[in-house]
């Protein structure tokens, strides 16, 4: 299980690096080589998910946790919180808000958002 790295927006070229170095194992698991050119879909043979919707539903299993706190504690004013100065290209809460709208999830259906985002 991820700790930590999974809730934060990820750069388009690390996620293409987690795709690979998650590929390259995949195929090890599988005792398959580049060059056997298997055309059988390996990640459905191990059962395993794509690296990037797993950490998208991380992401969004973290939010759902600070989504319930109180407005007052410090976790959730932090996910609110506006920075001064140079603004981050992706900001986190951007990033959760586009993993719900590719799922279609509201923040108000706490029982669909437990359902959909439920760590199988």
């Amino acid at each position: 299980m991820l700790h930590g790295s999974e809730t934060w927006p990820v750069r388009k070229e690390n996620e293409v690096a987690l795709q690979w170095a998650e590929m390259r194992m995949v195929r090890w698991m599988c005792d398959i080589k580049v060059k056997d050119r298997v055309p059988v879909q390996l990640r459905d043979r191990l059962g395993l998910d794509d690296i990037i919707s797993v950490l998208s539903q991380k992401r969004l299993r973290w939010c759902g946790h600070v989504l319930q706190k109180e407005d007052n504690d410090w976790v959730k004013k932090c996910m609110e919180y506006e920075v001064d100065g140079a603004r981050p290209k992706r900001t986190w809460t951007e990033v959760v808000q586009k993993d719900c709208e590719a799922r279609k999830l509201n923040r108000e259906d706490r029982s669909r958002w437990r359902k959909l985002i439920k760590d199988d």
